[in-house]
């Protein structure tokens, strides 16, 4: 650490500013243009947009706004028991009450301080704490107080164009993978369940975008299979055929007997993607309780998700579903999974007195049409390649992650400087 490097503490070098949530009750002040935030959406570092909007007349009557480049700090919920959320907002954004909105006073660079709490994280999870309900809760007085090594302002700029340039990549494969994501979810949801160009050949015309060699694989009719109108010559089936839904173990009782270790993957790791702070299990595990990358995990409790799984190996907890198949392609049982996501969330929510669950004759009662064989291996060559790009973007992703926590800290403790760093970007 250089001599021109000052210390002070976060309080002094800041303001910190609280948010609010609006009576959900009146609905002039919702679905606004506003973005609000909550713990939900503070699942980047860069923050865009939010699910929730408030009008001006929410903000007025119990919310705040923060502008543009501000950071956020989820200082209570029970992500604080796993996670410290930390964003930096891109635009103007109200937020809610278990959040701090920190301005940075004028010598000192948002996004520098923003990586300061990134790389302070561990230490700071350590102050969490449990207020009613076992709520997680964070002391906004205890974090002001923290002290915080600065240098100057031209070089906490530099520092953070390093460690930017590495989440501006993270964040365009983010972008790249929405993108392929949604690109995939379209021509399913066209070919499989709307069945667009079934329709369109049975209404005596040629399917747009399709070639002729393309076009001749789908039929021009559609017959009754079990009660329901598919496609002539394609199959009904349970959600439950065409895969398997693994559920994982109670790991505690396989704990590591020595310095080999698999993370434990619970619901939290598989939430943001990573295997940072999990428990440990051993690794003499049953193989196929073992999660590699490209795996696709499916909680079933809690909180219902489907992923695509790129946070290196671990072990299967219970709650999360592996789900595999040696029939068919993982594109197929991903996407059906996941279009079954919305009504399995409402099965879940309907649960009031016990946490949200599904249980297995719910995979039964989900059905799934499947093509016939040349169909599938039509559609296999057009989407099994856009998921196998979700999934090189996604470790590619994890690699500069890596890269950026190994060059935080020496960073911002001045044992690296700027000028050793840039060649190798």
């Amino acid at each position: 650490m250089g001599s021109e490097w000052t210390r002070t503490t976060l309080g002094d070098c800041s303001m910190w500013y609280s948010g609010g949530t609006p009576s959900k009750a009146n609905p002039t002040f919702w679905e606004g243009n506003i973005p609000w935030v909550s713990a939900k959406d503070m699942k980047s570092f860069y923050l865009h947009d939010t699910e929730d909007h408030l009008t001006e007349e929410g903000v007025q009557n119990g919310s705040r706004i923060a502008p543009a480049e501000s950071i956020l700090l989820l200082v209570r919920g029970m992500t604080l028991h796993n996670d410290l959320p930390i964003c930096i907002i891109k635009q103007d954004m109200a937020f809610n009450q278990d959040v701090k909105a920190i301005i940075p006073n004028q010598n000192i660079n948002s996004n520098f301080l923003a990586y300061w709490f990134l790389a302070h994280k561990p230490t700071l999870l350590k102050m969490v704490d449990s207020a009613s309900h076992g709520t997680g809760r964070i002391h906004t007085d205890v974090l002001k107080s923290i002290e915080v090594s600065l240098p100057p302002l031209p070089e906490q700029r530099a520092i953070a164009r390093v460690l930017g340039s590495l989440d501006d990549k993270i964040e365009l494969n983010r972008k790249m993978n929405a993108t392929l994501e949604e690109t995939a979810r379209a021509i399913f949801q066209s070919w499989f369940v709307d069945f667009d160009p079934v329709r369109t050949k049975a209404a005596g015309q040629a399917p747009v975008g399709l070639d002729a060699a393309t076009a001749a694989l789908f039929p021009a009719a559609f017959e009754e299979v079990d009660g329901r109108m598919v496609p002539q010559g394609w199959d009904v089936k349970n959600l439950d055929q065409i895969a398997t839904y693994l559920n994982g173990l109670a790991l505690q009782k396989f704990p590591p007997t020595d310095e080999e270790f698999l993370p434990v993957i619970k619901i939290a790791q598989m939430r943001k993607g990573s295997t940072e702070d999990s428990d440990k299990a051993s690794p003499s595990i049953p193989e196929a309780y073992i999660i590699e990358d490209g795996d696709i995990l499916f909680s079933w409790s809690g909180s219902l998700e489907v992923v695509l799984w790129c946070g290196g190996q671990g072990a299967l907890n219970q709650h999360l579903f592996k789900v595999t198949s040696n029939i068919y392609p993982k594109w197929f049982y991903y996407l059906w999974t996941r279009y079954h996501l919305p009504g399995f969330q409402a099965i879940a929510a309907d649960k009031a007195t016990t946490m949200g669950h599904i249980q297995r004759h719910h995979l039964t009662q989900a059905k799934v049409i499947v093509p016939t064989p040349q169909m599938m291996d039509l559609a296999d060559r057009t989407v099994a390649p856009l998921i196998d790009q979700i999934t090189n973007l996604k470790l590619q992703s994890r690699t500069l992650a890596e890269l950026r926590d190994t060059l935080l800290p020496r960073l911002l403790s001045g044992e690296l400087r700027v000028r050793d760093v840039e060649p190798l970007l």
